[in-house]
């Protein structure tokens, strides 16, 4: 069964201050024209997106340097609401070790996630992170997890729409447009559940 997680982009929820997605139509099969064709523009931030390293770290790797490995493969879905502990964060990473899902680990719900739970998962290797929010450190001051995480090499894929998936794991592909140099990417994230 597969399982949308990804936000319409038009409609979709930007991070404070990033400009909104837009549309234009170019052409119009309605009036006249060969075909319809549309322009639009956005954020590479906007909706359910790719962060990579290069987001926060001069040196970090670009959006068309991380490959496609940690956006395709076995992941684990947790949930959690309020902010995520260092506890929190290695009971986590157990169930997703245990369940064979530990180098993708998406989480649910209401949450944030602390620099201490950022230190955990940056130390476990893991090589994907992934949450409902727009960043995934505090809304108000994203640096520091950010940090701590891209540090580590870890990717973050934010913006997610995980409300109706219950905890456990799926085969996740959220691969990114290849965008050359870029800090970040949109992409079309699914689930697939594998036991239905």
């Amino acid at each position: 069964m597969l399982i949308d997680i990804s936000q319409e982009v038009f409609s979709c929820r930007t991070y404070p201050g990033d400009p909104l997605p837009e549309r234009r139509t170019l052409m119009q099969t309605a009036q006249g024209d060969v075909c319809n064709l549309t322009a639009f523009s956005m954020c590479a931030h906007n909706g359910t997106h790719i962060d990579a390293p290069f987001h926060f770290l001069q040196e970090g790797k670009t959006v068309d340097q991380l490959g496609l490995v940690p956006f395709a493969g076995k992941c684990y879905v947790a949930r959690h609401t309020g902010d995520l502990t260092a506890a929190d964060a290695a009971e986590i990473c157990a169930k997703a070790g245990h369940a064979g899902a530990r180098d993708r680990i998406l989480i649910g719900g209401d949450m944030t996630v602390t620099a201490e739970a950022a230190g955990v998962f940056a130390a476990a290797g893991i090589l994907l992170i992934g949450n409902e929010s727009q960043t995934v450190g505090p809304s108000d001051a994203p640096k520091e997890v950010h940090l701590i995480l891209h540090g580590a090499g870890v990717v973050l894929l934010e913006g997610i729409v995980l409300k109706d998936v219950p905890e456990g794991v799926y085969f996740l592909s959220a691969a990114p447009l290849n965008l050359g140099g870029c800090d970040g990417s949109p992409c079309r994230a699914f689930l697939i559940d594998e036991t239905r």
